[in-house]
């Protein structure tokens, strides 16, 4: 069975097609700036990547244009090979806690959730109406970011706010990245051959969220309302005093949607250092000797350790911790600095096992009270067996 897992963004869509349920990639590729100059979408078939630039006014287009040229590489003989398609949607509220197929329900419930994430779900709407016009008797899939963390209990997702704002304007935490939590306690499960572990994702790239699970159910992540608390990551705070934001209008002159543009866009690393929100580049600002870039760094440390600590306590202590992600799964002195300061934990860095990027790999020592882990992520093939499961 030949499904797609799909991530449409406002001028991209990011594609995959799988054969299942071998979980065989047949092919990856992208369409970028849809709808703007300089358009263009790559296909990668068995490691040989094919770029084309050529006007693609809509993600309607995109699509049709992505069928077409699956029939022209011979990826597919025709449309009716294409049995799913598997939308990754952002935000599912506290409604979704698992994948489902999609109708005029579900596309109508996804729109109602458009003022929870106004930047995201407006774009994974288009996705699912452009799929839908092109392939329409194909099941469409929807797989929310939300749904791994709505295994919380209101102790942990809710905030200490008035609770009519709860009850009347569904102020929560949700959490996201919730595909690669989901993806990596399944892994690491299968790798412990344990199905009751007490795992710690640290999800860290750009964007990074950790959380806290026992028997792949989450008890508690670091995002929340938004993507924008939790850890410092590469251009979001993370968890700051809300009064300065007030602070920060009154005394600037600010609108509030520029201060959260730039608590969102312009803060973490990149505020930090002033110079990028790669952590490569900050990095090479320390050997370079800038201090900013060192203060950036300790900070993102510090605040992923804080963390840890806190959700080892949460769970009694967990079994393994895992890193993922793209500083996750490549960022050795990252790894190396967390785990030096997780010494109370009676964690210790095996440092040859972590000299190494995006392989599977236990990286601390065997007297180390807690397993750690690079496990690396794959939010796309989650999209496709959970797509494959209510399509076949």
């Amino acid at each position: 069975m030949k499904i797609l897992s799909v991530n449409a963004g406002s001028s991209s869509l990011k594609f995959s097609m799988y054969e299942m349920p071998e979980e065989k990639v047949i092919t990856t590729g992208v369409f970028e700036r849809i709808g703007l100059e300089g358009s263009n979408y790559t296909f990668k078939i068995n490691d040989e990547k094919h770029k084309k630039e050529m006007p693609v006014s809509n993600h309607e287009e995109a699509v049709k244009i992505l069928v077409e040229e699956l029939i022209n590489y011979n990826i597919i003989k025709s449309v009716n090979e294409i049995e799913g398609v598997g939308h990754r949607t952002v935000h599912g509220a506290d409604k979704y806690s698992d994948s489902i197929v999609i109708n005029d329900k579900v596309l109508n419930d996804i729109k109602s959730f458009i003022p929870l994430a106004p930047l995201h779900n407006p774009a994974n709407i288009t996705g699912i109406e452009s799929f839908s016009h092109i392939l329409p008797n194909v099941k469409m899939v929807a797989v929310f970011d939300t749904a791994y963390h709505q295994t919380m209990d209101k102790v942990h997702y809710l905030y200490p706010v008035p609770y009519e704002w709860y009850e009347d304007y569904a102020v929560r935490k949700y959490g996201f990245h919730g595909t690669s939590h989901k993806y990596i306690n399944g892994r690491i499960m299968e790798i412990l051959n344990n199905k009751e572990l007490k795992v710690i994702v640290c999800h860290i790239g750009n964007g990074a969220s950790i959380s806290a699970s026992i028997g792949g159910k989450c008890i508690d992540t670091s995002m929340g309302f938004t993507p924008l608390p939790g850890v410092m990551m590469g251009t979001r705070t993370g968890d700051i005093d809300p009064s300065i934001i007030p602070y920060i209008m009154n005394t600037t002159g600010m609108t509030i949607d520029q201060v959260m543009d730039t608590l969102n866009k312009k803060s973490g690393l990149l505020g930090v250092s002033g110079i990028s929100s790669d952590s490569r580049d900050i990095c090479q600002g320390i050997i370079d000797g800038n201090e900013r870039c060192k203060i950036a760094q300790e900070m993102f440390v510090n605040r992923i350790v804080n963390y840890i600590s806190m959700y080892n306590t949460e769970l009694n202590t967990a079994d393994v911790i895992c890193f993922t992600a793209g500083i996750g799964e490549n960022g050795i002195e990252v790894r190396e600095q967390i785990m030096n300061k997780l010494g109370a934990l009676n964690i210790t860095l095996d440092k040859e096992a972590n000299n190494i990027r995006g392989k599977e790999r236990i990286i601390s020592t065997s007297d180390s009270k807690i397993q750690c882990y690079i496990v690396p992520t794959d939010e796309e093939l989650m999209i496709a067996r959970d797509t494959y499961n209510l399509a076949k």
